[in-house]
């Protein structure tokens, strides 16, 4: 397990990549994100806003996405956070929700 300062570490690492990869396709797919300590992704038609936070008294980081918390875990062997239930690395778990609200296939490079 990680200790505190290399969660917020890789935390931040992770969600600044995941933050500069939903910048790159947020003009052609329709949404605003920003990135201060938590990132927001946010919709106008139809309206959502999506959130990915560090939680650091458990490392792990959690997604707020239509109507569903995701707890992501760190997984030293793939250098990922990683969702449990599905394998699924951050990035892929924002890309699917993105992917669902905007009604198309979202690929991010992160």
């Amino acid at each position: 397990m990680l200790d505190d300062q290399e969660f917020r570490l890789k935390s931040d690492e992770t969600l600044s990549s995941l933050h500069n990869a939903l910048v790159e396709v947020s003009d052609q797919y329709g949404f605003e994100t920003d990135y201060g300590g938590a990132l927001t992704v946010e919709f106008e038609d139809p309206p959502a806003k999506f959130v990915v936070s560090p939680n650091a008294p458990v490392r792990q980081i959690w997604v707020s996405a239509l109507m569903k918390s995701y707890k992501l875990d760190w997984d030293p062997g793939r250098e990922a956070f990683v969702l449990p239930e599905t394998g699924q690395t951050l990035a892929e778990v924002v890309a699917g929700a993105v992917s669902r609200q905007v009604g198309e296939t979202v690929t991010l490079g992160s």
